[in-house]
């Protein structure tokens, strides 16, 4: 009995447990507090954070891959679609099939502000490079800018598979705090007077351009960045599932069963890679510095090139939807909104807000294309 109950101790995970694991798994359950009780992205948290804590508990086995003819742990395998750019595509088709693509039609010029948000990639790039990291890492690095989890986890397995973990992990967590990182940044970037424009309405878009819209730039981005096709192409196709009118169930599969699926798998897939051995390093580390740094050059850059179209229309523009100009959609609209109306509670930005956001998007996939075509 005594031999029983010393071989069962010597099984459980106390006993093989690190101090860097108990560390991994604190870490995991504040995550799981700002998800789920402060409601930071908790459909991006939730899974993440608990991917990361499963990755942590010692003598599970869930992440291993097959080894003397056993077979892998099941995060092994759900980690595949993540490793072999499965997921990113599938997930930006249903984000395309949720994405009302109106506003920005409405103003086109909210393509400038998308466009000045990409900073957050071009100039973390060049302050990595200069960090001493080479080319392929620095173009994995700087994507997180982009503010897109999905575009990062593409062009890194393509780049630099190795940074997988920790640069899915910073631009997850990033997306996930957009409330907290994004409004000091755009209050000390603009004056009172700025936040409180109030901006024109936008006017009604047409069915026709709805449609038009997707296929026109699948055709123009898909020329110009071949490289952006797997990430633009399926946004625009899950698009226009949703604006023909004809393909509802299509829409909807894609915009509720496919991507709550494919968002769990993801989630635990990322997580899982923060293992104590893997996350607890300079590298990594610097890693999550760089990407804060860019998630901030990218609220930055839309702020600015904000601040010069109020300049340029006369105080007709609020350079706070310039914030807006990340891909993380729709939360850093949300913010704009919020900002503003800390100001003026009359004042509603949501609508224009949104033009810059799904602009962002499409500029992020631009980006990685331009990123992998130069350096893949």
């Amino acid at each position: 009995m005594l031999e029983f109950f010393s071989h069962f101790v010597a099984q459980t995970g106390f006993v093989i447990l690190t101090w860097g694991q108990l560390l991994m798994i604190a870490v995991a359950c504040v995550l799981l507090y700002m998800g789920i009780f402060r409601e930071y992205e908790p459909l991006l948290l939730v899974p993440i954070a608990f991917g990361m804590l499963l990755a942590n508990l010692p003598g599970s086995g869930i992440t291993s891959g097959p080894h003397d003819g056993l077979v892998g742990g099941l995060i092994y395998y759900l980690y595949q679609g993540v490793k072999l750019g499965i997921y990113p595509p599938l997930i930006f088709l249903g984000i395309g099939a949720m994405t009302d693509f109106g506003p920005l039609i409405a103003n086109p010029t909210s393509l400038l502000l998308g466009a000045a948000a990409q900073l957050g990639i071009f100039i973390p790039f060049i302050a990595a490079y200069y960090m001493g990291y080479d080319l392929r890492a620095c173009g994995s690095i700087a994507i997180i800018g982009g503010a897109d989890g999905p575009t990062a986890i593409y062009v890194t397995s393509r780049l630099k598979p190795e940074l997988l973990g920790p640069i899915a992990i910073a631009a997850y967590s990033y997306m996930a705090l957009v409330p907290l990182i994004q409004p000091p940044i755009m209050k000390a970037l603009t004056t009172k007077k700025e936040r409180a424009v109030k901006m024109a309405q936008l006017r009604e878009v047409s069915k026709v351009e709805k449609i038009v819209f997707p296929i026109l730039v699948t055709i123009l981005i898909g020329l110009l960045l071949p490289a952006a096709v797997p990430l633009v192409g399926a946004l625009m196709l899950g698009n226009l599932f949703r604006e023909t009118g004809v393909t509802d169930r299509l829409s909807d599969t894609a915009q509720h069963a496919l991507i709550n699926i494919l968002t769990i798998f993801l989630g635990v897939s990322v997580g899982s890679t923060a293992s104590a051995e893997r996350f607890l390093n300079p590298q990594t580390l610097g890693i999550i510095a760089l990407g804060l740094f860019a998630f901030s050059c990218g609220t930055a850059g839309g702020v600015l090139f904000g601040k010069i179209m109020y300049v340029v229309t006369k105080g007709k523009v609020n350079p706070l939807i310039g914030s807006a100009g990340v891909s993380a959609v729709p939360m850093a609209a949300r913010v704009s909104q919020v900002v503003g109306a800390q100001e003026d509670p009359t004042n509603f930005l949501l609508m224009h807000a949104m033009g810059p956001n799904v602009a962002g998007v499409i500029g992020s996939a631009v980006a990685a294309g331009v990123l992998l075509s130069v350096l893949g």
